[in-house]
Order: C-alpha cells, then sequence, then structure tokens
C-alpha cells in the first residue's frame, strides 16, 4: 500500500513512517530515528502526516461516527509500525484506563461533546474530517440556531439580559441533529452570559480595562451566579469549556491590570470562586482530571485573600473529587475544611464535611469510621438551617445524607440497605435538586443489579434514562453506562434487560 502518491512503497523492508529503508536485521518495523521519535511520544500523541487520516480503516471509522473506532484505527495504524499501539499507552493520553478505552472502542458511539472535541484535538484528527465542531474553529450553525444568535447579540448590544433558561430550553428544539443542538445551547448560553452583562469578560482581551475597581469584580462574581443558573438549564457538559474560557481570560485580566489592595483581596475571592465553579463543571462533565488544578489555584487565591469561606469550599470540593483516586488524601481535605471553619461553620456546613468523610471512609472499607461520620452528619443536620448558611449547602438536606449513605453501603457492598437509602429519596423527591434524584436513582438500579435483581435494575434504568439523556452530565452517563455494561453482559439476559440496552443504545446514538 502508500500512504500519498509521493511516499515510497512501503514493504517489509521499509519504514512505514518515514519510508526509509530497514537493515535486514532490523525486526521492529521501524528505522532507527523513528524509534527514537517513538520514545518521545510515550507521553503524548505523535504529530502525523496530513494522509495519515486517508488510510482507509481510519476513514471508515470516521464515516461511521464513531470516535472509539477511529482511535482504534489510530492505534493500528501501520504508520505506527508493525505492532499496534498499546491501549494502556493511549489511554493515558486520553486521561483514562486501558479497561475504559476498551470499552469506548467496543461499546456504543460517544455523544457528548466536549469528550468528542477533547479527545479529537488531542489525537491531532482534522476539523474537515470530524462530524462535530471543535472549540476555537469555525462552526456554521443551521439558519434557525444563527438567527437566534444573532438575536441574542442585538439583544446583549442594546442592554437587554434574556434569562438563560429560557434561552437554552428553546435552543434545545432548534438545529439539525442533535450534536448540533448541543453545540447551539452551549452558544445560547455563552450570548445569555454576555447580555447579562458580561461581554468583555467573555471576548476579546483587548476590550477588558485596565484599572480594575469594585465595580468589575461584582461582574465578576456574578458571573458565577450565571454559570450555576446555565448549569442548571444545559448542564455540565455543555458549559464546561465555556467556564474554563471565562476563567483563562479573568486570570490574565486580573495579572495585567492595576487595582488597590481592597480590590486585590475581592477580586481573588472572586476569581477563587470562578476556579471552584469550573472545577464543578470539569467534574459533573466527567473530566476530572481537569479539575484539581482549579481548585489548587482557589485554595491559594481564598489564603491571599484571607477568605477561609471560600477556602472552605474549595477543599470541601478537593475532598469529593479525591474520594475515588485518593481517598486518604481526601479525609485530609475534609478534615482542613473543618479545622479552618471551626468557629464559624453552620450545622449544614458541617453536615457536608461529615458525610465527604462518611463516603471516604466507606470507600476505605472502614465501616466502624463510616458509621461514626454518618451520625455526626446526622446529629448536625437535626439542627436545621441557619441564616449564614453559605450557598453551596443548599442541597444539603435529609435525601443528600440518604444518597451519601447509599452510596457508601454500594462501596462496602451491601447493595440491599443501599437500595434502602436510594428508594427513601425517590419515597420523598427534592424538588429542587432534580440532577441529584437523577444520580441517586442511577445508583439505584445499580444496587438492584448487585442483588441479582436484574430485571428491576432494567426496569429502574429504563425509566430514568429519558432524564439521564437530558441531563448533560459526564458523571451520570458515565454511570449509566456501566450499568448497560453490566446488564448486557449478565448471562441473566431477560426481556426486560434487552429493552434497556436496546432504548440506551438508541438514546446514546442520537
Amino acid at each position: 500500500m502508500q500512504l500519498d502518491e509521493r511516499s515510497p512503497p512501503v514493504t517489509h523492508a521499509n519504514c512505514p513512517r518515514c519510508g526509509g529503508r530497514l537493515a535486514r536485521d532490523n525486526d521492529s518495523g521501524r528505522c532507527t530515528p523513528c524509534q527514537a521519535a517513538e520514545r518521545d511520544r510515550l507521553s503524548a500523541p505523535p504529530v502525523v502526516p496530513q494522509n495519515f487520516w486517508d488510510h482507509e480503516p481510519v476513514r471508515q471509522a470516521l464515516a461511521e461516527r464513531h470516535l472509539g473506532r477511529v482511535i482504534r484505527a489510530y492505534r493500528c495504524h501501520p504508520y505506527h509500525g508493525r505492532v499496534a499501539l498499546p491501549q494502556s499507552m493511549v489511554a493515558g493520553w486520553l486521561g483514562i484506563t486501558q479497561a475504559q478505552l476498551s470499552r469506548v472502542e467496543n461499546g456504543p458511539p460517544l455523544v457528548h461533546l466536549d469528550r468528542l472535541a477533547h479527545w479529537a484535538q488531542l489525537l491531532g484528527i482534522p476539523a474537515s474530517c470530524l462530524w462535530f465542531g471543535l472549540p476555537r474553529q469555525p462552526y456554521r450553525a443551521d439558519d434557525g440556531a444563527a438567527e437566534n444568535l444573532h438575536a441574542h447579540d442585538r439583544m446583549a448590544e442594546q442592554g437587554e439580559a434574556p434569562a438563560i433558561a429560557v434561552t437554552v430550553e428553546g435552543a434545545s428544539t432548534r438545529g439539525g441533529g442533535a450534536t448540533d443542538r448541543r453545540r447551539f445551547n452551549a452558544m445560547a448560553a455563552l450570548a445569555g452570559l454576555a447580555a447579562a452583562g458580561h461581554p468583555y469578560l467573555l471576548t476579546d482581551p483587548a476590550n477588558v480595562p485596565r484599572n480594575i475597581g469594585m465595580e468589575q469584580v461584582r461582574l465578576a462574581s456574578s458571573l458565577v451566579q450565571d454559570f450555576r443558573r446555565a448549569d442548571a438549564a444545559a448542564g455540565a457538559d455543555l458549559l464546561c469549556d465555556v467556564a474554563v474560557q471565562a476563567h483563562v481570560r479573568l486570570s490574565t485580566w486580573a495579572a495585567e491590570a492595576t487595582y488597590s489592595r481592597e480590590v486585590g483581596d475581592a477580586l481573588q475571592s472572586a476569581l477563587a470562586d470562578l476556579g471552584i465553579q469550573a472545577a464543578w463543571l470539569a467534574t459533573d462533565a466527567e473530566r476530572r482530571r481537569e479539575a484539581r488544578p482549579y481548585l489548587n489555584e482557589a485554595i491559594a487565591r481564598a489564603r491571599i485573600a484571607d477568605d477561609p469561606r471560600m477556602e472552605v469550599q474549595a477543599l470541601t470540593q478537593l475532598s469529593m473529587l479525591l474520594r475515588e483516586s485518593q481517598p486518604g488524601e481526601s479525609l485530609h481535605c475534609a478534615e482542613a475544611a473543618l479545622r479552618v471553619s471551626a468557629r464559624w461553620a453552620t450545622p449544614r456546613l458541617t453536615t457536608l464535611l461529615h458525610l465527604r468523610r462518611a463516603h471516604t471512609y466507606a470507600v476505605l472499607t472502614d465501616a466502624s469510621g463510616f458509621s461514626r461520620e454518618m451520625t455526626k452528619a446526622r446529629r448536625e443536620l437535626e439542627r436545621g438551617p441557619h441564616e449564614d448558611d453559605l450557598g453551596f449547602v443548599d442541597f444539603v438536606n435529609e435525601q443528600e445524607v440518604h444518597g451519601i449513605q447509599g452510596l457508601s453501603y454500594l462501596a462496602l457492598d451491601k447493595p440491599n440497605r443501599a437500595a434502602q437509602s436510594f428508594r427513601a429519596i425517590i419515597a420523598n423527591p427534592s424538588p429542587g435538586h432534580r440532577r441529584n434524584q437523577v444520580y441517586y436513582t442511577v445508583h439505584l438500579s445499580e444496587a438492584a443489579y448487585q442483588q441479582g435483581d436484574v430485571n428491576e435494575a432494567a426496569r429502574i434504568a429504563l425509566d430514568v434514562l429519558p432524564a439521564v439523556s437530558q441531563m448533560n452530565s459526564g458523571r451520570i452517563s458515565r454511570h449509566l453506562a456501566q450499568v448497560r455494561s453490566n446488564l448486557a453482559a449478565s448471562p441473566l439476559a431477560t426481556t426486560a434487560t434487552r429493552q434497556f440496552v436496546a432504548a440506551y443504545d438508541r438514546a446514546v446514538s442520537v
């Protein structure tokens, strides 16, 4: 075969990467210079020539709009030599495990735009080959979507501020395919943020003022609230890149502008708050590796501004983020938050910190530690809300306690007790926290599966599937995908399990 008309023929005597002649005793399939280049690519994908993407298996996978198959064709491309790139290496580039990559390659197509775009950029896939748009690249929306976006631009110029929830809800019915609609939703949310008074925070850095006063700090602070409202309407998958962009712009602005000491402290707190919000969106979008730097920075900024409340908020989220990967450090973060907030913590904040510790003890299979922290959490919750409650603890209620208890019982391999906890949430839902309810319902399906009741697991999963599809939460989608994988592989396949698997596969392929 030939990579292109100008390349020398690739035979057993030629290097498939550069076309150079191989020595007779070279059985590696690569010449010496290319083997040296191979060593340099262990931590990142290599730069490949344009004709790399013309290889028939790659072209076929791209035509099928299945990024997992594209990755498999990428690994097996003759450009890399006679032996395919190992899944473990490519998984490391993508920030996932080898087992996860195997499921991506062999499972249903990915549908989350943020992950599609992120991985496509990592591998260097040309935008012209893709069936979706890439960040910071020209994107052609359909006529209706473009007109709607232009309308938002006009409203922003006129000083009007449309509600983001309405903007995104209306956008979801417009556009061509599902990817177009998701892309437009994020664009509409961005337009809504600009219309709310933040255009110079999100557009050309040359437009931002060089002297920062309290008015600009208040705008930066209100931007976090706008992201929270947009998150509730559009979901973290759609907003994560927008929040990252805003964080970069504001951080650059703060580093280059001038301001007083008083304004500087307030600005550091505002940037810490924005970093925490960006970290949450990355976590919920299942881009967890991207979240920690924002939290580390937020803690540093909070300490510079002498803002213990912001520091505690960042430590609380960091404790959750590290629970699975570094449970010992997760405990230390919650303990540090308890220590910093000892003089002023409200009961709901203390409840949340004990819940963080309880769940982490369960991950460590320390049943006594879990029980001790859950007792403390319930005791604090009984003290009720307080006028000094921080905004980020408004979800801490009886339903959240049941949810963390259920997750902890799953970690302790007690699915019966986990199911009881999750059912208590469904029996008494919290209307203002729909995402958490959906999240815990997916885990109820997991608990039913672990109990051996595959029919019940499939029924619950089928019922919650439409809600998950609307959430745009990679975190929830990942758990439902695991339920689907378990039910599809179960030797106890039934009509109910087949119905759910078929419905799930249809939903993710749309």
